[in-house]
């Protein structure tokens, strides 16, 4: 049995309960607040001074505490810098999806030593800014043997691995376009599947269409294997509906929404997981967030950490843009970059610090949560916990 350890003096907790109806993080009324870790659990919360004995003790001195973000949606197995790629956007080129085959082809010359150190750069990056759960896709390799190194490297060093074989159509099948699909629902699929947490489609103009989306996803519910889906970024398209359809985990990016589209969601255990870096990144109009969570849809928020449309690993960047962008309320925000992405990947054990949980929590150096969005750029994170042991 692990040692056990209470936090006490916590000046304010937000616990997230998941059964709660609306879709805000809303501290616990009490300050001084406490809770036990037992096994890597939630085991009990209370008043400090009702704290029960434990091995470990560890005095917050009033600072607020929160579950630990939980980042549903990064691109980390990568190689390469298009930095000069943001500059020319920041200056007027419009961003579309053909330059992820300019990272592409850096993945594909580097060894997985160098992909491998990357990605816990990029981990370690997320974990000291309060993210204790990662996601991570493919999609840079784009032939069987690279996709599924991409795919190894991030199961084994993120919380969730998906395939994203169709991320882009890879320059050398530019003009063989359904053999490219053939190869990802097949062979390439059939290589990954043994390593996939959720297989993706990037289902947008410049990428897949729809027709070409339905046969790969069709071959992932053959594989047994959960779907999400990049949908409706660059404009107006299927995307939402398909990932309803389709029972998806996840929507992602959601820019661009129609009232179907948002009345799909809200219908739906589908999440809309937004990634407001990406419209920053891009100069892009910001999601309706507001619309979504009005209509009663579950929303995430994420980073979507690329090196091309959005090199931020920061949840708590994107919790500000949240707020001044998208008209989301700090509680909403917390919420989104917390429980609402557990759901969107389906995780019931994470996002949230009631009893049961694993004890996956950010101490802040302040007072409030709302400092998150109220001091935006500024290094907040005090420490992190991951399964009740210390890891930042």
């Amino acid at each position: 049995m692990t040692k056990s350890l209470v936090v006490t003096g916590i000046g304010e907790l937000t616990v997230n309960n998941p059964q709660a109806v609306d879709n805000e993080s809303k501290p616990e009324p009490a300050s001084n607040m406490a809770f036990a870790v037992q096994d890597g659990r939630i085991a009990w919360i209370g008043l400090s001074d009702e704290a029960p004995a434990a091995d470990d003790v560890l005095d917050v001195a009033g600072r607020a505490v929160i579950p630990g973000f939980v980042d549903s949606h990064a691109h980390l197995v990568f190689a390469g810098d298009r930095a000069a790629e943001f500059a020319a956007r920041m200056t007027g080129t419009p961003y579309s999806a053909g330059g992820i085959r300019t990272t592409v082809a850096a993945t594909r010359a580097a060894d997985d030593v160098q992909l491998r150190a990357n990605v816990r750069r990029l981990v370690h990056e997320m974990a000291r800014q309060g993210t204790t759960t990662v996601e991570c896709k493919t999609g840079y390799g784009l032939t069987v043997d690279d996709e599924l190194r991409a795919l190894r490297i991030a199961k084994e060093e993120c919380d969730a691995a998906t395939f994203l074989g169709a991320h882009v159509v890879p320059a050398e099948y530019a003009d063989r376009r359904a053999e490219y699909v053939d190869l990802v629902r097949g062979p390439m699929l059939d290589a990954c599947a043994e390593y996939a947490d959720y297989v993706d489609v990037f289902c947008e103009r410049g990428a897949y269409d729809e027709a070409e989306t339905r046969l790969i996803l069709d071959a992932a519910k053959a594989h047994g294997i959960p779907v999400r889906l990049h949908a409706n970024q660059l404009g107006h398209g299927p995307g939402v509906q398909l990932a309803v359809e389709y029972g998806a985990a996840s929507a992602d990016h959601c820019t661009y929404l129609e009232a179907a589209d948002i009345d799909a969601l809200a219908g739906s255990e589908t999440v809309a997981t937004l990634l407001p870096g990406v419209e920053f990144s891009t100069r892009s109009p910001y999601p309706d967030a507001r619309s979504l969570l009005d209509a009663g849809a579950s929303v995430a928020i994420a980073t979507d950490c690329n090196p091309g449309s959005c090199y931020t690993s920061s949840m708590p960047f994107c919790i500000a843009l949240a707020v001044r962008e998208m008209r989301m309320s700090p509680g909403e925000a917390l919420r989104a970059a917390t429980l609402g992405g557990a759901q969107a990947l389906r995780r019931t054990d994470i996002g949230h610090l009631s009893l049961g949980a694993r004890a996956d929590f950010a101490v802040l150096d302040a007072p409030s949560h709302l400092h998150l969005a109220y001091r935006p750029g500024v290094p907040l994170i005090h420490s992190v916990w991951k399964n009740g042991r210390k890891s930042v």
